[in-house]
C-alpha cells in the first residue's frame, strides 16, 4: 500500500437515471427507476429521489412499483450510457495513463503514474477539479474515493455518495475498517460473510484479532490468507489500465416461466449461438462452457463443461450446452437462462 493517497476511484451517482433526468428536464428532482419494465423486470437503477421510498438496484421492478408507484420507469437507453461514459473516462485518461474501467461508470486512476498527485494536498486538487470537469462535460456528478490502495479508495468513494470526495488520509486505514462489516472487504459476498458469522467474525477488526491462521481453517488458504491483509490494510493491487476479457456470457429473464423441455432445449441452442455470435466479435475463443438455469422458485443453478482445446464454433458449444442441460432438473419451470 502506498504511503500517499495518490489512487482514485470514482463511482459516478446513480448513473442511468441521473443520465435520464440530464436529458429530460422534466425528470429532474423527480424519482426515476430504470430497468427492465416486464412482469420479471429489476432495477438496474434508480434516481436518489426513489430511494427515498426505499427503490434500491436489483429489486424486482413490481416491488418498486408499489414502494413509488408515482416515479418515472424507463427501459435503460446504453447508446446515452456509453456516449456519456466515454466523456468520464475521457477526462479520468487526462489524468493518467493508468485507467481501470470497472463499468460505465465506475473507473480506478493511478494518479502517480500520470503525475497528477503525490501527496495529500495535490491529490485533493486532483479529485476536486476531476468532479467539476465531469459535472461541467455531462451535467452529472461523481463520488470520488481517495486512498493508498484501490481497495481503500472504492471505500472511500462509497463513503463519499452521493457527490462527495473522501480522502482516507495514511495511517488511519486499519481505524478507519476495524468498525465495519466485512462485507466491505472484495471477495466477500453473503456466502462468505454468513460464513464468517457462523465462526464468531462480523467485522474487520474481528478478521484482524482473529489472526491469519484462524482465516485460513475457516476459508481455505487463498482466500483466507488474502481476505487477512486486506483487514490489516494491505492492498499491492495495480491499477491496470487493460484487462482481458475473462468471459463471455448471454442470458435471458422470462415473462411466464417455460415449463415445455423441448423449447427449454431450443432456448439453451438460441441462448449458445448468440454466446458464440458475441465471443467472435471480440476474435476470442474459449475452453469452458458454463449454463445457468433460475428455477420457478428462484434457486439457481450452475453446470460446467472444458473441453480439450479452445473453440468459437457453434456447433461445438450446442453440443456442450445440450449435455449440461440433461444434468439439470427442469421440473416446475424456469424463469432464466444464461
Amino acid at each position: 500500500m502506498r504511503t500517499a493517497p495518490t489512487i482514485l476511484h470514482l463511482d459516478m451517482d446513480a448513473f442511468y437515471a441521473s443520465a435520464e433526468q440530464a436529458a429530460k428536464p422534466s425528470l429532474r428532482g423527480k424519482a426515476v427507476v430504470v430497468g427492465g419494465l416486464g412482469p420479471r423486470g429489476v432495477v438496474a437503477t434508480c434516481s436518489y429521489e426513489a430511494r427515498v421510498f426505499g427503490v434500491h438496484s436489483a429489486m424486482p421492478m413490481a416491488q418498486a412499483r408499489r414502494l413509488a408507484p408515482n416515479a418515472a420507469y424507463l427501459v435503460p437507453r446504453f447508446g446515452l450510457y456509453r456516449q456519456i461514459s466515454e466523456q468520464v473516462m475521457g477526462l479520468l485518461r487526462e489524468l493518467s495513463p493508468l485507467v481501470e474501467p470497472l463499468s460505465l461508470d465506475e473507473a480506478f486512476v493511478d494518479l502517480e503514474a500520470g503525475q497528477t498527485a503525490w501527496d495529500e494536498a495535490s491529490a485533493l486538487l486532483a479529485g476536486k477539479k476531476l468532479r467539476a470537469d465531469i459535472r461541467a462535460v455531462t451535467g452529472l456528478t461523481g463520488s470520488v474515493g481517495l486512498a493508498g490502495s484501490k481497495m481503500l479508495a472504492k471505500i472511500a468513494s462509497e463513503q463519499a455518495k452521493p457527490d462527495g470526495l473522501v480522502l482516507i488520509e495514511p495511517g488511519t486505514e486499519r481505524a478507519l475498517l476495524a468498525p465495519m462489516s466485512v462485507r466491505v472487504l472484495p471477495g466477500v459476498g453473503p456466502a462468505t460473510g454468513d460464513h464468517l458469522r457462523r465462526g464468531g467474525i462480523s467485522t474487520v477488526g474481528d478478521i484482524a484479532e482473529a489472526g491469519e491462521d484462524e482465516l485460513v481453517r475457516l476459508l481455505g488458504k487463498a482466500h483466507g490468507s488474502a481476505l487477512y491483509a486486506m483487514a490489516l490494510a494491505r492492498d499491492r493491487r495495480p491499477v491496470v489500465a487493460e484487462r482481458d476479457t475473462k468471459s463471455v456470457s448471454v442470458e435471458d429473464t422470462y415473462d411466464v416461466d417455460i415449463h415445455d423441455r423441448a423449447r427449454v432445449r431450443a432456448e439453451v441452442q438460441r441462448l449458445a449461438d448468440r454466446c458464440v455470435q458475441r465471443l467472435r466479435a471480440a476474435h476470442l475463443s474459449g475452453r469452458t462452457i458454463v449454463l445457468k438455469v433460475r428455477r420457478y422458485d428462484f434457486s439457481t443453478l450452475t453446470r460446467s463443461e472444458t473441453l480439450r482445446g479452445p473453440t468459437d464454433d457453434p456447433a461445438v458449444v450446442r453440443e456442450a450446452a445440450a449435455r449440461l442441460l440433461e444434468a439439470v432438473d427442469t421440473t416446475g419451470g424456469v424463469r432464466l437462462r444464461g
